[in-house]
């Protein structure tokens, strides 16, 4: 597809594409595949897209794919999504085995225009899609100190996300909607995919793939 190349450009389509995005899941959403994604930089100009897809239930690794390319577009806060889909959607598609969700190191409604990466990624290729946040993209109380325990990410007096308590006294991350899947089912997702550690092992093995191929260039 053609991608924007002027900040205009990029904000028009986050618009545009913005109320294609469904906040809701499908009765018979059946999560058996997930993939990680994310995306690492080496100098100004080349980045990295990886994708991992796990089995659901046992957490072992089905396919993996690392894509390097290069990028002009410019580095802007909001519009990060421009920078990192094209690389992602390359990885997408070399896989081997298809994900029935996908989980975006970074932000989904939890953005200026509620049109983050994962909203981008899911939108674009139609399968379910969440954000799994670091750091909090909006205001938000500290959830209570035990695994589960969540409370509400707000921007602009609109609920966009949840902070989420993966382990007992550790560091929330940020989940929120990216397409077809509520917050409660993805809450519920993220808690599945982090058994033992603050992050899913999703955005754990792909965070070590994109350091791996920026170590090795």
């Amino acid at each position: 597809m053609e991608w924007p190349r002027t900040v205009d450009d990029a904000v028009a389509m986050q618009e545009r594409l913005r109320t294609q995005v469904i906040t809701t899941s499908a009765p018979d959403l059946r999560v058996d595949t997930v993939a990680g994604l994310d995306v690492g930089y080496r100098g100004d100009d080349t980045v990295t897209g990886v994708c991992v897809v796990f089995d659901a239930k046992t957490l072992t690794v089905l396919d993996e794919v690392v894509v390097e390319d290069k990028t002009d577009f410019p580095y802007i806060p909001g519009l990060f999504a421009f920078r990192e889909m094209p690389v992602l959607l390359t990885a997408l598609g070399r896989l081997t085995v298809a994900p029935d969700l996908l989980v975006a190191d970074g932000q989904g409604l939890a953005h200026p225009r509620r049109f983050g990466l994962a909203c981008h990624l899911g939108v674009q290729t139609g399968i379910p899609s969440i954000g799994v946040a670091k750091n909090a993209m909006g205001t938000f109380d500290q959830p209570g100190p035990e695994r589960g325990s969540a409370s509400d990410l707000v921007m602009d007096d609109e609920v966009v996300g949840r902070a989420l308590r993966t382990q007992d006294g550790v560091k929330p991350v940020f989940v929120s909607v990216g397409h077809k899947i509520d917050l409660d089912r993805a809450c519920a997702e993220v808690l599945r995919l982090a058994p033992r550690y603050r992050l899913p092992e999703t955005t754990r093995r792909a965070d070590t793939l994109t350091r791996q191929a920026a170590s090795s260039g």
